[in-house]
């Protein structure tokens, strides 16, 4: 048996035809940066995510970095962010020159929350980046009310959420500005990096633009009036996002289907899976489960041909490079997650089979740990009850 834990090349076998024509269309046209292409996704993105503009970028760190630095966050700020994150989200707030102040996540969802967002909020808090992960959005009406009331900006980190929606509004329409990752294995993913930034602030999404672009005027190709970076989206993997984005909802949807038959599947093991709030619409970017000897079950599935993932076994303000002047915060939820939390194989060409099969492979695994936890008397009596 063996289940990777994704599959791009099944899934990309299915429009090779379409993704062959946007190579030739690009090449054709010699429309590598910026361009038509670039142009076109922007806008299709822009709508998808009910705002009004996107800004393509050259990956999700980028898009991270340059909505703090368009919003003249820096140095002598903070910005809250959950510790249970991929680094990069701390990672783009300490490139800005600003401080990430972590904070601890809800035991359930393991989402920052409104309670854990206030803890983190001092007078030099400026902005607050709210994590969807594994697929689902944070309560965003929460956490807008208490940065309204703060005074700080919401920048969501959007990254494992394409699609996602809180009280029916999509991922990228709440905050101040929002951003994205393309990584290959996202649930819209290019062929290489790329990343964007959303947001329906006309001047915040320009000067994102010129940030991106060399600090280059919107008007004139020699006129520099501010320091920026080089971070753009290129022509062939804007063209591969547009004909990919037309089947994002269909592949949302199979997610969806395949974590419904895990929850059924699971119902009667030892495991606990992250939980979708009750306004939150999850587009399943990760099948998430926690459950007690997280690593030996592990091993054993691997020896079975089951691919899985962590994410992520450690907390970010338990990181190094976050912990080299300073003793790190005790952030016990996410610090108790980190060495329980497994992910399961989980993209849109699953098939019931093989989820059953990831079940059933889980539940031997289950066992096996726990025979082999069990006292050596105990293994002596249940092997006499075998030979009665």
């Amino acid at each position: 048996m063996h289940i990777p834990f994704l599959d791009l090349g099944s899934v990309h076998s299915e429009m090779a035809e379409e993704l062959d024509q946007a190579w030739r269309d690009v090449v054709l046209d010699s429309a590598f940066i910026s361009g038509a292409y670039v142009e076109r996704f922007e806008s299709q993105w822009a709508q998808y995510c009910g705002s009004d503009h996107a800004v393509s970028v050259g990956n999700g760190t980028d898009a991270l970095y340059l909505a703090l630095v368009a919003l003249g966050i820096g140095a002598g700020d903070e910005v809250v962010v959950p510790t249970n994150t991929f680094i990069a989200t701390a990672e783009a707030v300490v490139a800005a020159g600003a401080t990430p102040v972590f904070v601890d996540v809800d035991p359930a969802t393991l989402l920052l929350t409104g309670d854990s967002l206030t803890t983190g909020i001092t007078p030099r808090t400026a902005a607050v980046i709210p994590v969807h992960l594994y697929g689902q959005m944070v309560d965003m009406d929460t956490i807008g009310r208490i940065a309204d009331r703060s005074g700080i900006a919401v920048i969501e980190d959007a990254a494992q959420a394409h699609g996602a929606t809180w009280r029916g509004r999509p991922a990228g329409s709440f905050g101040t500005a929002a951003c994205f990752s393309f990584y290959p294995g996202k649930n819209l993913g290019a062929f290489g990096d790329g990343g964007a930034v959303v947001t329906s602030d006309g001047e915040l999404a320009d000067r994102v633009r010129m940030l991106s672009n060399h600090g280059r005027s919107l008007d004139s190709h020699h006129h520099h009036p501010i320091v920026g970076t080089n971070s753009r989206l290129d022509g062939l993997q804007a063209a591969i996002l547009s004909v990919k984005l037309k089947r994002l909802d269909i592949w949302n949807a199979a997610r969806r289907r395949a974590a419904e038959l895990y929850l059924r599947e699971l119902s009667d093991l030892a495991v606990e899976p992250v939980p979708v709030a009750p306004a939150a619409k999850s587009v399943y970017h990760l099948f998430v489960i926690s459950l007690d000897h997280r690593d030996r079950v592990q091993r054993n599935l691997t020896e079975m041909g089951i691919g899985t993932g962590i994410h992520y076994p450690t907390a970010c303000h338990q990181q190094g490079a976050f912990t080299t002047d300073r003793e790190p915060p005790s952030l016990p939820v996410a610090e108790r997650a980190a060495g329980r939390i497994l992910s399961l194989p989980l993209h849109p060409l699953l098939s019931e089979t093989d989820v059953k099969n990831v079940a059933q492979a889980l539940a031997d695994a289950i066992e096996n740990e726990a025979e082999l936890g069990k006292p050596a008397g105990d293994l002596r009596s249940e092997e006499g009850s075998e030979t009665r």
